[in-house]
């Protein structure tokens, strides 16, 4: 599968984007998706996942209350609602995508990821 990220830009601190991830080829609902972060200087840190069905979303502590996974199977695409944003959120946003079985529960480590979009610059000024 193919991943392409888009949305990102320059808000200010409080503002909000939403970020998409669209997948190409078939089967996108046996994947379990995720975003990841890079900011400069830093190692690459886990956002948010979602199982295959949507029906269960894990955060990272930082963003919980204030970022929304979701999905759209039919349309392939994965979305990341940020509102209320921090500069501490700038960074270069990854989406990702891992193959499971249905019952299984997203992974938060990178390793787990078989396939990585291109990343999309998320810039967040005070």
């Amino acid at each position: 599968v193919q991943l392409q990220a888009s949305g990102g830009g320059l808000v200010q601190a409080g503002g909000s984007l939403r970020l998409s991830c669209a997948a190409s080829g078939r089967s996108f609902n046996l994947y379990a998706m995720a975003w990841f972060r890079q900011a400069p200087g830093k190692e690459r840190e886990f956002v948010a996942s979602i199982s295959r069905s949507g029906t269960s979303t894990f955060y990272a502590d930082s963003v919980k209350g204030r970022f929304t996974i979701s999905r759209d199977n039919a349309k392939r695409v994965v979305y990341l609602q940020m509102n209320n944003l921090k500069p501490e959120d700038t960074a270069v946003y990854y989406c990702a995508a891992d193959h499971i079985i249905m019952t299984a529960i997203p992974s938060q480590e990178g390793s787990a990821y078989d396939y990585w979009g291109q990343g999309t610059q998320v810039t967040v000024s005070s």
